[in-house]
Parts: structure tokens; C-alpha cells; sequence
């Protein structure tokens, strides 16, 4: 029988400081200052950890963040900081890195949406353009087996979703699960709101709030059951959407330096496109902005460097 893990409070600190990073750093291009800022997550990994001891059973911990905020680094991050931590039913902790990216809907399948209700449903991001079938039932076969699961991915440069033979195997059962995504927790807008177009995207491409009105619907219907598996919430809050573009820029720039064309399949975007493509994502990014920070475990502001201003905690977690 494994000995409990009963760390003393504040430990995450000193675990975080001492650990080997060289592999993750590798993986996301970063130098050593992200782990002087990484530090700030120690509360974070704290909780987790109760967390999972007092529910007993595997936990999803969500993440909220604007495109380029760097939620996919956070939660990578996360994965690799609980990897070698004693668990509670085994010697380490078995954790996955999920995005709601991986679960996006087929190109073809995006442009019979395009073709029957929209053709803005063609670009991949908005609620509406995610499998939400494939996600629960993914969320829950790694949740509740115990057996290998194979899990999607999502190829950006070809902006398709990869076979399902090259899907990787996953050994369960985890103890954690850190699911990010730029719309996760983001809840419909009063219709109301539609109305006025917030880009020039909305008012040239959808005078008619068709696209629109349908993906305020989709979040109406289709994520709240996605956002009722989430055991804890946390939020990387950008300073506005002005920085959006910026970090969007240079999240397209690292693709395309580490992508290997594939017989013409290479789709990374120019500056140009990305400024259009983002327009996608404005209405509900801001709207985001200002109605998620009141229902998250743990708020993080951002600057324009990402650098973490202020931590607070809007909703309490139980102990």
C-alpha cells in the first residue's frame, strides 16, 4: 500500500523550484525566466492536490484564456509538475494536457455547416465548430475506465482533424485532467447584444446576426455540459483584446517555424489573415472578459507581456 502524500502547506513552492524543466522548456521554445513567473501557479498546484484527495476520484481542472494568453503552456505545465508527485492510489500522478481545439468538427464537416447555416461556420473557433459529442464522450471513457483511450488531435497547419489511427492511446485511469480552451466557461449573450455588429467581420459577413445567433445558441445548448465536468476553474485574463492580436501573431510565427510542409498542406496564416481571422473570436473574447472572472477558483490578470499582475480568488473552493 502507497503512503499518503500529506504535504505541509505551502510546499508547491520549494517541489516547483527544485524540479527538472529542461524537457518542457524544450517543448514550448521558452528560457528559464517562465519559471521565475511560474511560481505563481504553486497555490494553484496546492489546490489541485486537495482537491483530488477529497473527491477521490479524477479531476478536470479548467482553463479560460484569450487566444495567445498562454493557456496551452500553463497547462502543459501543470501536467509536467504533477508528473513525478505521489498520488493517491498510485506512486505518481497520471495527468493529460487537453485542448477543446482537439475536438474541433472536420473541415468537411465545418463546410456542410458553412454551406447549410453560414459559410463564417468554415473557420474553426467558434462555439458550433467543436464535436461536443466526441469531447464527453472522451472526457468520460478517461475519466471512467480503466483501460487504454484514444484521444483526438487537432492539426492546425492543415486545419484538419488528424486519422483517428494517429490518435494517441492514453493509459487510464488519471488522477487529472487539464482541459484549456479560449471559449471554456464563456456562457451566451443576452440576445439583446447581438444586435450591433462589433467588427467589421460581423457587419460585412453577417448583416443579418445569423452566424452570430447561432453560436450565441450553441453555447446555450451544447457547452454546458462540457462546463459541468470541470472540478476547478481558472482564468488567464488578458488585458484586452488589443493584445489578443499580438500574442496571435506570435503563436502562428512558433507554428510555423516548427510545422513540416506536407505536400502543400502547410495553412499557417500571414499577419494579414490572422488580423481577420481574430475578428471570429472579438465578440465573444470580450464578453468573456468581463462575465467569466466571477466564476472562477483562481483569477490571474495579465499584462501585455503576460506577466501575472494579480491573483484573486472569486469563487471559494472547498476544503
Amino acid at each position: 500500500m502507497n503512503t499518503p502524500f500529506t504535504p505541509d502547506p505551502g510546499w508547491a513552492t520549494e517541489w516547483l523550484t527544485h524540479r527538472d524543466w529542461s524537457g518542457f522548456l524544450g517543448r514550448h521554445q521558452l528560457d528559464a525566466s517562465y519559471l521565475k513567473q511560474a511560481v505563481v501557479y504553486a497555490e494553484l498546484i496546492e489546490a489541485i492536490h486537495r482537491t483530488r484527495e477529497r473527491l477521490g476520484r479524477p479531476i478536470i481542472v479548467g482553463i479560460n484564456g484569450a487566444q495567445g494568453s498562454g493557456k496551452s503552456t500553463l497547462a502543459d505545465w501543470l501536467v509536467d509538475a504533477f508528473r513525478d508527485l505521489p498520488g493517491k492510489d498510485s506512486p505518481n500522478w497520471h495527468a493529460l494536457a487537453l485542448s477543446i481545439d482537439d475536438f474541433y468538427l472536420t473541415r468537411q464537416a465545418r463546410q456542410q455547416l458553412a454551406q447549410s447555416i453560414h459559410p463564417l461556420l468554415k473557420t474553426r473557433g467558434v462555439p458550433g465548430t467543436h464535436d461536443m459529442t466526441l469531447a464527453l464522450e472522451t472526457l468520460d471513457r478517461l475519466t471512467g475506465s480503466r483501460q487504454s483511450v484514444r484521444v483526438p488531435r487537432f492539426d492546425k497547419a492543415s486545419d484538419d482533424r488528424l486519422p483517428e489511427h494517429e490518435w494517441p492511446k492514453i493509459q487510464t485511469p488519471l488522477d487529472l485532467i487539464v482541459l484549456e480552451g479560449w471559449c471554456l466557461g464563456i456562457s451566451a449573450e443576452p440576445t439583446s447584444k447581438l444586435t450591433e455588429p462589433v467588427n467589421d467581420l460581423e457587419r460585412i459577413e453577417d448583416p443579418d446576426r445569423i452566424w452570430r445567433t447561432y453560436v450565441n445558441q450553441q453555447l446555450t445548448t451544447q457547452y454546458p455540459s462540457l462546463y459541468d465536468r470541470i472540478d476547478l476553474w481558472v482564468m488567464l485574463r488578458a488585458p484586452g483584446f488589443g493584445a489578443v492580436y499580438d500574442w496571435r501573431v506570435e503563436q502562428e510565427h512558433k507554428l510555423a517555424a516548427t510545422v513540416q510542409s506536407r505536400a502543400g498542406n502547410d495553412r499557417t496564416m500571414s499577419d494579414a489573415e490572422i488580423h481577420r481571422f481574430i475578428q471570429h473570436y472579438q465578440r465573444l473574447t470580450e464578453h468573456g472578459l468581463k462575465t467569466v472572472p466571477d466564476r472562477v477558483h483562481f483569477l490571474y490578470e495579465l499584462d501585455h507581456q503576460r506577466r501575472v499582475t494579480h491573483i484573486t480568488h472569486p469563487v471559494r473552493l472547498d476544503s
